[in-house]
């Protein structure tokens, strides 16, 4: 009858990735490059938890006695995309990456998109979305054929105005394109990218919709539903996982959003719950668009909102912050970095200890499943024990 809580701090890694290099990303260190760049972050109650003893973060120095355990996990899969990420923490590791189209997708794919879709198209380039919108906004909106492009990760982004291109459409032109994006071409996500304004000033708005790739049978929240463990997800999280093991979802606009929704659910939690939570701001707003006085913000009011928020946390239940990957915005690039991730995991009545290096983020999974009694995963190693939970 207790309630586990994930929250994903969208994009906030911790460097030290081994194979960063084979990615482009060798250096990048969300976490402490962004308080090197500021000089110092102050975080309080992450620092309290620990958060300070897994890393070397100028501003928060390691405590000598967290109040959670605390420690870094290395992804396995293949990539450094939200989806591999988001799979990975519930035990299902992707072996093969993604493709990725740094140069636009090959034509065949073009004339099929408008041959299903009936829209033609703009763009087909690799690209900042909040570039590309002002860049071909004005003649999207003469001609109405819908802006498509990719970036460092695998997705096929579909942009139009929201006065253009009603959002049902859009969302179907989505939901065709990704149908027809099939081996070898199957890339991670479609998205939807509505998006507001006129003559050459467009900003993006908070309709987006991501089509993911269903994810394959090993994932541990069709574990936790045979185990009768109501899961429940809140952002961007049901379009990863495509809803598979699923049992409710609830859209947010922002990190605010998501905060004040994640407490209220679990003040109304009963029976056994599951709730995750994505913070999409870190990696949009500021990661994405390289503003580490952003990112310092956003992680400021986390920190304080977090403070409140666990000190209404029940005996029994579990807490877990973590990232799906990088996203440093100290760095020239405004793509995904190969980083490891932070974890911090609070148990009611438990105590604060040292989870080391983690050789997977299928820990993560592994400590829900055994922390609800559902079947042992396939992979990860659960670090239940060591918080105080029962071995």
């Amino acid at each position: 009858m207790a309630t586990a809580i994930l929250i994903i701090l969208d994009g906030v890694g911790v460097g030290r990735a081994p194979d960063a290099a084979a990615y482009g990303d060798q250096g990048s260190d969300t976490l402490g490059n962004l308080a090197r760049h500021l000089g110092e972050i102050d975080l309080p109650n992450l620092r309290s938890l620990g958060l300070g003893n897994l890393h070397d973060i100028p501003g928060i120095p390691p405590v000598d006695a967290p109040r959670a355990g605390h420690g870094r996990m290395r992804e396995i899969s293949a990539g450094k995309d939200s989806t591999t990420g988001h799979w990975e923490l519930m035990g299902l590791v992707t072996a093969e990456p993604f493709p990725t189209y740094p140069d636009g997708f090959p034509p065949e794919v073009m004339t099929e998109f408008t041959r299903r879709t009936g829209r033609r198209w703009l763009g087909n380039v690799a690209a900042s979305g909040t570039v590309i919108i002002n860049e071909l906004g004005d003649e999207h909106v003469r001609t109405g054929d819908v802006i498509v492009y990719t970036s460092a990760d695998s997705v096929f982004q579909i942009a139009a105005h929201e006065e253009v291109v009603a959002l049902d459409e859009l969302y179907r032109i989505c939901e065709t394109s990704r149908q027809l994006l099939e081996p070898p071409n199957q890339v991670s996500r479609v998205i939807a990218r509505p998006f507001l304004g006129a003559n050459g000033e467009y900003t993006r708005t908070t309709n987006r919709h991501d089509y993911s790739v269903p994810p394959g049978p090993d994932l541990v929240l069709h574990d936790l539903r045979d185990a009768g463990v109501h899961v429940a997800t809140i952002g961007k999280i049901y379009d990863l996982y495509a809803g598979h093991g699923i049992d409710s979802k609830v859209k947010s606009r922002d990190n605010a959003e998501g905060m004040r929704l994640l407490a209220e659910q679990y003040r109304d939690a009963a029976g056994s719950t599951f709730i995750m939570v994505n913070l999409v701001d870190f990696d949009v707003l500021w990661g994405h668009r390289n503003d580490p006085e952003g990112m310092a913000g956003g992680l400021r009011i986390f920190d304080a909102w977090l403070g409140g928020f666990l000190d209404d946390l029940r005996e029994g239940d579990l807490v877990m912050i973590t990232a799906d990957h990088g996203n440093d915005p100290t760095t020239p690039s405004t793509d995904h970095s190969r980083e490891e991730v932070p974890l911090v995991a609070l148990l009611g009545g438990g105590t604060g200890c040292d989870l080391g290096l983690r050789t997977s983020f299928a820990d993560l999974g592994a400590t829900v499943a055994e922390f609800f009694g559902a079947d042992t995963p396939i992979c990860g190693t659960s670090f239940l024990a060591d918080l105080g939970g029962p071995s």
